[in-house]
């Protein structure tokens, strides 16, 4: 049986594990919520490369996997590269903003991404947006999203100050004619039905799930992976999480687990 893990700062992650639940079998997939530590998005780059190698090395220790995915794109900016250097024979897959399935969807060729300030200033996503905008005239609307992690990790999705906080960002993007946009933590999809209201519901959305979810089980097959049975999520978190909130991303997971790392 295949053994994937995954990890981020939070509950965002497991909108990437739901996405694989439903391409991925025979498989069990063991979950990190780094609660403890979130949001890594306001971290410093030490800080998010040291949280990633702990949280890996305890995925590998304990429960022996063979995948490692970073559900979340600023761990991958900033730590995906010395991981793949320390654990060369596992399969890592990383998670960034959708900026090239953004350019080719775009009409207005305007484009926003909504992302975390460590996101935005790392150099795996300048390095992107550089060498994409190259194969076609665009214009990128770029918006950090302070404490909009946290709010999404309290539940307080469709409260008034998530509302205003949304609305403060992307109406700027609504009037500049933006009609695609990118949205670049894996939270994020949890309140794209807000997005998608502020938009005047005019707006194409990206976020990376399925795509991963893809790249994932091409990977596996080729190394022989059957991809017919059962599959289990278990979720181990570093502390309190909110048991409603992945209630409502995931109905088939096992068990919730506190734990020290």
């Amino acid at each position: 049986m295949l053994k994937i893990g995954v990890f981020d700062s939070g509950l965002g992650g497991l909108t990437i594990v739901q996405a694989i639940s439903n391409v991925i079998e025979n498989a069990e997939i063991y979950y990190v919520a780094d609660r403890l530590n979130a949001p890594y998005g306001e971290k410093s780059p030490e800080e998010i490369l040291n949280y990633s190698i702990n949280i890996t090395h305890y995925l590998y220790k304990s429960y022996h996997i063979d995948v490692l995915i970073l559900a979340c794109n600023t761990a991958t900016s900033w730590a995906i590269a010395r991981l793949r250097e320390i654990y060369p024979n596992l399969i890592i897959i990383g998670t960034e903003p959708g900026i090239k399935p953004a350019i080719e969807r775009t009409s207005s060729g305007k484009i926003g991404v909504l992302a975390t300030s460590a996101t935005l200033k790392g150099q795996k996503y300048q390095n992107l947006v550089n060498s994409l905008s190259l194969d076609k005239s665009i214009d990128i609307y770029q918006q950090a999203c302070p404490s909009l992690v946290e709010q999404i990790e309290k539940g307080e999705i469709d409260s008034p100050k998530t509302k205003e906080l949304l609305e403060g960002w992307i109406t700027p993007m609504r009037d500049s004619g933006v009609d695609t946009i990118v949205l670049g933590c894996t939270h994020y999809p949890l309140i794209e039905h807000i997005i998608s209201d502020i938009m005047d519901n005019n707006v194409t959305l990206i976020h990376t799930g399925e795509a991963i979810s893809r790249h994932l089980l091409s990977m596996v097959t080729a190394r022989g992976h059957i991809n017919k049975g059962s599959l289990n999520i278990y979720i181990d978190t570093t502390a309190h999480i909110e048991k409603s909130m992945v209630n409502n991303i995931l109905l088939n997971y096992k068990r919730i687990k506190l734990i020290t790392i």
